[in-house]
């Protein structure tokens, strides 16, 4: 286990026994910029482009003896065992797109305080853009590192897709997948965290930290993405990623 770090929840230690495995059946990793990884708490800002995603780098971390703890939708404790699980393991429950969704923080603070590894998915859904590069972000990654003072790293990973792609059910098993991750230098956000927490800054934070994600994408794509990033208010899309009443489906 990683120095200065919670212990493992039995729970955890169960999924991951059960887990590990079956992953190794379907997936194969290329993974760069392990020595980017920090003692103590952390956040990991990453990129989102399948249901499967979260497995590949968590694995990566938890054989560091880093497991993750994860800003989860609300949708997911409402599923019994699931709930059960997640419950089990410590995870942060989030409310999207409500003013509750608020109240996640100062769980997540505590999170890091402890020394955990928090997972967050700053897009907050699956991508949207066409192209699948990171769309616009939400502002509670920058949060959360601007008051908690704890390093962002950029994670960007491609490949889980081929698994399971976007809002698809049943996972393609029949072949092996690789997945490439890309663990980058932690966002920089020193001269930010040295003003008060604005609206403007936490926009601000929130940019650096979605360019570090798509530069680390990029690394691993060899494609430049474009220069703005996909809104998907901006197309007429709910957080699920429907399109609102009105507009063209």
């Amino acid at each position: 286990m990683g120095a200065g770090r919670p212990p493992i929840p039995l729970v955890y230690r169960f999924v991951a026994l059960v887990m590990r495995p079956l992953l190794r059946l379907v997936l194969r990793y290329e993974v760069h910029g392990e020595e980017n990884i920090p003692l103590g708490g952390f956040i990991v800002a990453v990129n989102h482009n399948s249901h499967s995603d979260p497995f590949p780098w968590a694995h990566v971390l938890y054989n560091r003896g880093i497991p993750p703890v994860f800003l989860a939708k609300d949708s997911l404790f409402k599923v019994p065992v699931i709930a059960w699980v997640m419950r089990s393991t410590h995870q942060v429950k989030v409310e999207r797109e409500r003013a509750a969704a608020a109240q996640s923080l100062p769980h997540a603070r505590a999170a890091l305080a402890q020394g955990h590894c928090l997972g967050v998915y700053p897009e907050g859904s699956l991508t949207r853009d066409p192209d699948e590069w990171p769309m616009r972000g939400k502002t509670g990654a920058a949060r959360l590192a601007l008051e908690s003072g704890c390093p962002v790293i950029p994670v960007a990973h491609w490949g889980a897709q081929g698994l399971l792609p976007p809002y698809a059910r049943v996972p393609r098993i029949w072949r092996r997948h690789t997945v490439e991750i890309r663990f980058g230098e932690p966002v920089d956000l020193a001269d930010l965290r040295e003003q008060p927490t604005s609206s403007q800054v936490v926009a601000t934070a929130t940019d650096r930290i979605m360019r570090a994600i798509t530069d680390e994408l990029e690394q691993i794509r060899g494609l430049r993405a474009p220069e703005e990033r996909f809104d998907p208010k901006a197309h007429g899309m709910t957080p699920t990623g429907r399109y609102s009443r009105g507009e063209n489906t």
